[in-house]
């Protein structure tokens, strides 16, 4: 039972991070923002990224980027969340 949880979490975990790169490649090439797999992404990874974006934006490091480094922050972050969701899992 731990073993197939800790698999749909990995799983999950993957996803997410694939649609936060796929953001990332979609935000870089002009595409219509009227598609529904767009949006469907836009609708997916804006929940975990907003709030990221939003520490960055109060900081005193975040005030004048260029460049938009919740991505990053949020691989950092789901990285961390899975690895601790599996230790939980596996302690069961």
């Amino acid at each position: 039972m731990a073993e197939i949880l800790s698999a749909a979490v990995v799983l999950f975990f993957r996803i997410v991070e694939i649609l936060i790169l796929l953001r990332i490649i979609i935000s870089w090439i002009p595409f219509r923002r009227e598609n529904r797999f767009i949006i469907f992404i836009y609708t997916v990874t804006e929940p975990i990224l907003s709030p990221i974006r939003n520490l960055i934006a109060r900081s005193a490091f975040g005030k004048n980027l260029m460049f938009d480094f919740s991505p990053i922050l949020a691989y950092l972050l789901l990285g961390f969340l899975e690895y601790v969701f599996i230790l939980i899992i596996d302690r069961l």
